[in-house]
């Protein structure tokens, strides 16, 4: 009995493996247009690549997204506590300024 390995799985993983290490960049463009009026362009790019290689490539979005990272979202909290401290001051402070200027 003998028995048969699939070359097929094998090279699938080999193109998997190369697309993910060197990466893939696909980009077109559709534009609808009437009489020669452009009405919509949509442009679509796509990158196919590992987290690795798009940080080498200076991709790293999803790190700056609060939506998607708790570093960020701790960041964005942050920043709009230090901006609400903010506004409450300069809200006592007008308050302030109305009160002196009705006496």
């Amino acid at each position: 009995m003998a028995i048969e390995q699939s070359t097929q799985s094998n090279s699938l993983v080999d193109v998997l493996e190369t697309v993910l290490d060197k990466g893939v960049v696909i980009a077109g463009d559709i534009r609808v247009g009437l009489a020669d009026v452009e009405l919509l362009t949509i442009k679509i790019r796509l990158i196919v690549a590992s987290v690795d290689k798009a940080k080498e490539i200076g991709m790293d979005w999803w790190e700056n997204d609060p939506y998607l990272s708790s570093k960020a979202a701790e960041q964005d909290t942050k920043a709009l506590e230090q901006e609400n401290e903010e506004l409450q001051k300069r809200i006592e402070r007008l308050e302030k300024n109305m009160q002196s200027n009705r006496l």
